[in-house]
């Protein structure tokens, strides 16, 4: 039995790099060549990650959220002024009982002395947040956040163009996106999520078409003021969730999934105070398609702040506090307009978080502990999580999602039953 599963294994391993492979030569063909006289690395790692029910078995039956192995390789290649990275994974989906692989990140710089330009599919972070976004527009993996995947796969790639530029007084970024990528949610097969109309089977996707009119745009300008790191920000595009457009509001027999225009304004701070690192950061969400708050279909606009307060305690432990909150605009005409059946938003939405972290042994053991809370909703997600190097190539982590409060419609509180302990273990090479 031991030699059937590690034939089976192997076998797995080697559709991995046979589908990295392919990405891998599709990416060097479309992208500028690098020199033999380039500095080159080729890195990567396995990993097997693994997260399965402990208060109820998914919707579709199963008791796993994830299931997988999973390989990934990373080329970096420089020669000056050109740097040349690509990742992508490859992988087995036990849960969906197949293999799929993902260009990640490929992308290249050039660099010159007073700007930069990257092109190519890439991860933009923006903002001062702790898994708390406002000014970071850019698309999240919300699946593999809750099911238990590493930190890195919250964060999805873009493909676009961004360009630095460096004049002395600022620094500014500029980011064009011409093709719309959403975030990812969980999937109903395997979460128990709200469904306001689950009698309406017949659904659709509308993505917002590529022309030169849809192209998101962003940009970024910051500077050092008196020791605190200040940006401003600009976005123009699109919601990341999708609205419902369904045919009929009293009687629906089909919903289309869309995502609306949205423009956002923003700000944020970030430096030491308090014997600590202070973080604030605000934006304004400007719902293009519904300013008057009238459609309730379409999000309306709205303001979100933070604050944040980071201090280390005593050697190798650290706390971080958030407070986070989502003010509806035009609060009287969505509640006014909102079909019935429909759950009611409250106009304030109140979110508080707490990480812990601890180094132990050298800093090889990890303990670490983040929890969301909403003062508004009444509902938490509980994140505590184990991880220990067993060496600089191998690690694992054990760790847990606990959902609890609110009511079915809540952001946590309709994942009650979707608690989940989850199993990570890294090789990297």
């Amino acid at each position: 039995m031991w030699v059937s599963e590690g034939g089976r294994l192997i076998t797995r391993v080697r559709m991995a790099v046979k589908h990295l492979f392919l990405y891998f030569i599709g990416s060097l063909i479309f992208l500028p060549p690098v020199t033999s006289a380039a500095d080159i690395s080729l890195h990567g790692f396995l990993q097997g990650n693994y997260s399965v029910d402990t208060t109820s078995s998914n919707p579709d039956g199963g008791d796993f959220k994830l299931a997988e192995e999973r390989l990934q390789l990373k080329l970096d290649a420089s020669k000056d002024p050109f740097h040349l990275f690509i990742k992508a994974d490859g992988w087995y989906d036990h849960v969906g009982e197949g293999w799929d692989s993902e260009l990640r990140e490929g992308y290249i710089d050039y660099m010159a002395s007073k700007w930069d330009t990257r092109v190519g599919r890439q991860v933009i972070t923006w903002g001062v947040g702790d898994l708390l976004f406002i000014n970071d527009v850019f698309p999240k993996d919300y699946a593999s956040f809750f099911s238990g995947q590493p930190l890195e796969y919250l964060k999805k790639g873009v493909d676009a163009a961004k360009v630095g530029i460096y004049p002395g007084f600022a620094s500014f970024e500029f980011v064009a996106i011409p093709f719309f990528t959403p975030d990812t949610f969980p999937s109903p097969n395997t979460f128990w999520l709200f469904d306001p109309l689950p009698g309406v089977t017949n659904r659709a996707t509308e993505k917002p078409a590529v022309t030169l009119e849809n192209t998101q745009i962003a940009l970024r300008a910051y500077r050092d003021i008196a020791g605190f790191d200040a940006s401003l920000y600009f976005y123009r595009g699109f919601w990341g969730q999708p609205s419902l457009l369904p045919d009929n509001l009293t009687m629906p027999t089909k919903l289309t999934l869309f995502y609306p225009k949205l423009s956002e304004y923003g700000a944020s701070l970030q430096g030491r105070a308090l014997d600590g690192v202070l973080s604030l950061e605000a934006g304004y969400y400007d719902s293009g398609e519904n300013r008057s708050g009238t459609n309730p279909i379409i999000p309306n606009s709205q303001t979100r702040f933070l604050i944040g307060y980071q201090r280390q305690i005593w050697e190798d432990f650290t706390i971080e506090v958030q407070y986070y909150g989502e003010y509806m605009l035009n609060y009287s005409n969505y509640v006014n307009n909102l079909p019935q059946g429909f759950p009611e938003e409250r106009q304030l939405r109140e979110l508080a978080t707490v990480r812990l972290t601890q180094f132990l042994m050298n800093q090889t053991l990890k303990l670490s502990f983040f929890a969301f809370y909403s003062p508004s909703d009444g509902d938490s997600m509980l994140n505590p999580e184990i991880k220990y190097n067993f060496s600089d190539h191998v690690w694992a982590a054990l760790g847990a999602n606990i959902f609890g409060g609110g009511n079915r419609a809540t952001q946590f509180g309709q994942l009650r039953k979707d608690d989940n302990t989850y199993v990570q273990v890294r090789y990297e090479f």
